[in-house]
């Protein structure tokens, strides 16, 4: 039984690490970012391969980029391959966009997997999951052309953020 619920609450340790990728970089928290891989994490991309610590600041500055960014990735399916090793796939989601000259906003939704690695490192007292390998495969993208802007529309006022940089006043750290 110890072991059934050691493997629950290492699968849900990922699964928060996993929404902690997509928020930090809705948010543009480059630390937060940071500690969803190890330093040394083999990152696939395609645009970009190399490890953890040289891909956090490409990402950061392609996200910052962008007007407007949403992730959401699936729930991951995961295997263990010992207490402190993993393997995960999980679905995600990303919609972003630009500002047009015409100050519109425009982009793309692209859909795709994530294929993790994982480790558990750290001392006894401060073990922790984290992202060991990832590569990241595009299944397929479509446009997103007509995104609102950053005003409510009065027919229906629902808030807008405009969040271009990091320590927006309604970021908080979870």
């Amino acid at each position: 039984m110890d072991a059934k619920l050691q493997e629950l609450i290492d699968k849900q340790e990922i699964s928060d690490v996993i929404q902690r990728y997509c928020r930090t970089l809705d948010w543009l928290d480059a630390e937060g970012q940071a500690s969803c891989y190890w330093p040394d994490a083999a990152i696939e991309y395609g645009f970009f391969t190399g490890t953890a610590e040289d891909f956090l600041p490409v990402v950061m500055a392609t996200e910052s980029g962008l007007a407007r960014r949403w992730h959401m990735l699936s729930p991951p399916l995961i295997r263990f391959h010992s207490d402190v090793s993993a393997s995960s796939e999980c679905y995600g989601i990303f919609g972003g966009g630009r500002l047009q000259e015409d100050g519109s906003i425009a982009g793309d939704m692209i859909g795709g997997r994530y294929l993790d690695e994982w480790e558990k490192r750290g001392d006894d007292g401060a073990q922790e999951w984290r992202i060991s390998a990832r590569t990241y495969i595009v299944d397929w993208k479509s446009p997103l052309t007509d995104q609102p802007g950053f005003e409510p529309d009065p027919d229906f006022p629902l808030p807008t953020f405009k969040i271009d940089g990091p320590g927006h006043p309604r970021y908080r750290k979870l």
